[in-house]
This record gives structure tokens, sequence and C-alpha cells, in this order.
């Protein structure tokens, strides 16, 4: 049996993943976690064979409870389940164990194949994840943060440069709530908490 633990903050999603598991009789439930920090107390418990973790969680970040239950004896699989689709959320869960990156809006076939072939210690990913891996290792050239849109981009550029919101918003001739939109979008995108981490990022690629 792959046993397995679910760990994500959405209510709904849990529930519809919880009856896709048991349409699999290869596969049994035997927890669900709704941050990072509860996905590794119980793996550590529970000691499942696969994980399907969510990136964004309150409590403890996915990629830190990824780098955390792979450095453990007889690490379980790790199987990302989440909406982000960008260079920078792929990578950085590569890098940090996973084996397999699926987005949440998945139909159930694809990714039922992907539980399976996580929980049998294969690596898999989503035809879109798939594409942007493939371009990567052909090595075509890639800006910097290819996941942000251009306007996100903007943003993030004029944050570096030491402009308010206000400013950015007068600048681009946008409204004050669209630029917090965008600048959320940033923060998001790049697993970043303030705007100083943000603006360090952009700095560091050039921006």
């Amino acid at each position: 049996m792959i046993t397995t633990l679910i760990a994500d903050d959405h209510p709904m999603f849990r529930k519809g993943l919880r009856a896709l598991l048991t349409t699999l009789p290869e596969v049994e439930l035997v927890g669900e976690a709704t941050d990072g920090n509860e996905a590794v107390r119980l793996a550590r418990e529970l000691r499942p064979r696969l994980i399907l973790l969510d990136l964004h969680m309150p409590g403890g970040d996915g990629l830190t409870a990824i780098r955390r239950l792979t450095a453990e004896p007889d690490a379980p699989y790790i199987l990302v389940v989440t909406m982000f689709e960008d260079d920078d959320s792929v990578f950085a869960a590569l890098r940090a164990g996973a084996r397999g990156y699926v987005l949440k809006d998945t139909d159930d076939e694809e990714m039922a194949r992907a539980i399976l072939a996580v929980g049998n210690g294969e690596a898999i990913f989503s035809a879109a994840v798939a594409g942007r891996i493939a371009a990567f290792f052909a090595g075509r050239p890639a800006e910097p943060f290819p996941g942000l849109t251009p306007s996100e981009r903007n943003v993030l550029h004029l944050m570096s440069r030491g402009r308010s919101n206000d400013a950015i918003a007068a600048e681009l001739h946008l409204s004050s709530k669209t630029v917090r939109n965008y600048v959320s979008n940033v923060f998001a995108k790049l697993h970043v908490r303030s705007r100083a981490e943000a603006i360090a990022r952009a700095r560091d690629e050039g921006l």
C-alpha cells in the first residue's frame, strides 16, 4: 500500500484529494496536515510513503517542509500539488527534494497517475511543468523571474528602485489598489514575506 499524507491548508481541496484517493485501491490515506510544520510532525508520527504537499501554507511553508522531510531517515516521496507553475517555484521544489510537481487544476486521471508514479518512487510532472524543465535543460536563455507577468515585473523593478506603492501607481498610471495586488502577487511568486526581501531578490538577479 502507498500510505499517503495530504498537506494543504484548503479544506475543499483536501476533500477533493481525499475523494480521489478512495478510488485508488493501492493508496491508503493515513493523515491530513494544514501547514508545513504539521506535515513534518505527522510524517514523523505516521511514516507515510507519500506526501501530497502544497507549496504555500501558513505555519511553515511547503519548501521548508520538503527540505526537512527529505532529510529524515527513510524519507517519504514528495509530490507537490500547487497552483504555482513559475520557474522559481518548480526548481525550488525540485532542489528541495520533491519527486513530482503537478498543478491543482490537473484532471483526476492525470492526478491519479502522478500519485501512483511518485508513490512508487518515480518522478513525474504535469505537462506545463515538464515543458519548463525541458526548456531549462535545453539551455534557452531566460529572464529573471519568468513566472511574473510583465506588469508584476515592472512593479518589482520600480520597487527595487525604492519607489513607494503610490509612486509606482503614479508612474505606471495605475490605481493604488492595482499596485497593491501586483505587490501581493510578487510576494507570493517569489516566496517572500516582505518588501525588503523582494527587493533583495530583484537586485540579486540584476532586475
